[in-house]
């Protein structure tokens, strides 16, 4: 069936670039994510071509230690995940997503053009200050896309159309898809270049990429869907607070259709639908009773009454804050690509026949190839199956699919220790403990560089949707940027865990588990500690999310 006139108008709320209800016939859907993933792409081929062998820059060039370069880098890696709360607040609030991914696009060029210029100028090459500015430009950068993308393409589909709906699920695995496709070319082709022909062109290639991601999203803006700023979410959240303080002694009435809710089928909040109300955490509903001094037949003081979709915000972004605690730790473990498993690889024989060497950083293209082959195989073949035993149209739940990338994440950090004891086997057998490397193939690395990628698949894009999908329609960037601060504090847990480990084990003189030389270390110690801090947090994970209930959106956005 055709759809014609205002059966072809989205009923979700968002407009069209020149600010009229978006057609479906001439926006949205897969016509608009090819340039939004085009985008993606290119901007992760970036920021991996210049993160990808981070830790190998601070070691080379600015003569840093082991402990200390992978401390930086994890210090760097937490801020480019933190800043997107920033990103999040001016998308929802004030801007929207398309125009806070166009400014932070373009601050992010300026920073790479930077860090271009720092490692190609002879005068800057040792000025680690300058290298250090243009890095956080570049993770101020991040702060404006990370969040904004993958929202931003989501809304490219109509939630209360079953068919968009079904592909909007399928965009979140594309999505990731693109990035690796990005991630890839950046841990082989960028990552050689930087080796073996220089740090200037190894990035100044990821700036010109970058500047190809901002042609991309410009060049797709006819055909996007805009979703309408709805105020700040912090705003909301505080009057709620304010409101339940106010009435704390007021007791909330068994009958719940007196609380209070805007008459028509609208929200009163732009760009939002309502919210059901739920029974968990009734204390909030307090801020939804009506009392003498309230003029709810005129216009009511947010600050003391609030209504109940406006509550339902607060409680849906409460209920998800246990699952997103529980995503740190899996962080953690993502984190030891960028950082102990390159210097894992740095003392391992880096030959690819009788000639060719490649760089320890080159081996996350297993994670990346990894991805890229799970991805279609969960979204065309796992799915499927699943389904015919879970009745679940996406095959598992967003919960489901995520507790089973921690279990896998589990049997990465198992692998990656095993690598190491076989290394150490070796140095201690035939006593190489002063050889900068020893004769054990890198690509013993290949089984947990894979499983963290497999694991990706399952847990990072099950993190994406869920995020998205239980966020209240207005707050959705401030969502998806929450679900990316638990990269940024597992980056930070890895570096805390570093600064302990390092300070703990190097007491009375001794070398500890991660010295300059790790022959004479024991980096294993430090894969089981993460592997017993997964197994933990696995059982808290399960505990939680059987306490979870999924949001319900009842009327239309205005």
């Amino acid at each position: 069936m055709i759809e014609t006139g205002e059966d072809s108008i989205v009923k979700d709320g968002t407009l069209d670039i020149h600010g009229n209800p978006a057609d479906k016939k001439k926006t949205g859907n897969w016509r608009a994510c090819f340039f939004i993933l085009g985008n993606e792409c290119c901007e992760r081929l970036a920021y991996y071509g210049m993160s990808t062998n981070l830790v190998n820059y601070f070691i080379d060039r600015m003569h840093q230690g082991n402990a200390t370069a992978a401390e930086n880098v994890s210090n760097w890696s937490g801020t480019c995940y933190i800043m997107p709360l920033l990103g999040a607040f001016l998308a929802d609030a004030y801007l929207g997503r398309y125009w806070v991914i166009a400014i932070f696009s373009m601050i992010y060029v300026i920073g790479m053009a930077l860090l271009t210029v720092s490692a190609s100028v002879n005068a800057l090459k040792d000025m680690a200050a300058f290298a250090f500015v243009a890095l956080y430009l570049i993770a101020l950068g991040t702060g404006g896309i990370k969040p904004c993308v993958s929202s931003f393409g989501a809304d490219q589909f109509d939630e209360t159309d079953e068919k968009e709906r079904v592909k909007k699920s399928s965009f979140f695995n594309w999505f990731y898809f693109s990035i690796n496709v990005g991630a890839l070319i950046a841990s082989s082709v960028l990552v050689w270049v930087q080796t073996n022909v220089g740090w200037g062109w190894g990035f100044g290639i990821p700036a010109a990429a970058m500047a190809v991601a901002v042609v991309s999203f410009f060049s797709g803006s006819r055909f996007y869907r805009f979703q309408k700023p709805g105020g700040s979410p912090l705003t909301r959240i505080a009057q709620v607070l304010i409101a339940t303080f106010r009435k704390i002694k007021v007791k909330v009435p068994e009958d719940k259709s007196i609380l209070y809710e805007t008459p028509d089928n609208a929200s009163n909040i732009i760009g939002s639908r309502k919210l059901e109300h739920t029974d968990k955490l009734r204390c909030f509903d307090k801020a939804a009773v009506p009392t003498e001094t309230d003029d709810i037949k005129g216009t009511p003081s947010s600050w003391r009454l609030c209504t109940v979709t406006q509550v339902e915000e607060l409680k849906a972004i409460i209920r998800i804050l246990p699952i997103w605690a529980t995503g740190i730790v899996f962080s953690a473990v993502y984190s030891q690509m960028s950082t102990m498993f390159v210097l894992q690889g740095n003392t391992m024989d880096q030959r690819l026949g009788p000639k060719l060497k490649i760089s320890a950083a080159s081996l996350s293209v297993f994670d990346t190839l990894s991805v890229i082959f799970w991805i279609p195989v969960y979204d065309k073949l796992i799915i499927p199956f699943a389904k015919k035993f879970t009745g679940n149209p996406r095959g598992f739940t967003q919960l489901q699919r995520m507790g089973i990338g921690l279990v896998i994440s589990i049997f990465a950090m198992i692998t990656a220790g095993i690598v190491e004891v076989v290394r150490l086997n070796i140095v201690k057998e035939h006593n190489y403990y002063d050889r900068k490397t020893i004769p054990i193939s890198i690509f013993w690395q290949i089984p947990p560089y894979f499983l963290i990628g497999c694991a990706e698949v399952f847990t990072f894009v099950g993190q994406i949707e869920f995020f998205y999908d239980q966020a209240p329609d207005a707050m959705r960037s401030l969502c998806s940027a929450l679900s990316l601060t638990t990269n940024a504090l597992g980056y930070y847990l890895s570096s805390l865990l570093i600064t302990i480990v390092t300070h703990v084990t190097t007491k009375h003189g001794k070398l500890g588990w991660i010295p300059d030389n790790l022959n004479r270390g024991h980096l294993d110690y430090f894969f089981w500690l993460l592997m017993i801090l997964s197994i933990l947090n696995f059982c808290a994970y399960l505990w939680i999310s059987k306490q979870y209930t999924y949001k319900k959106a009842a009327g239309l956005a205005k």
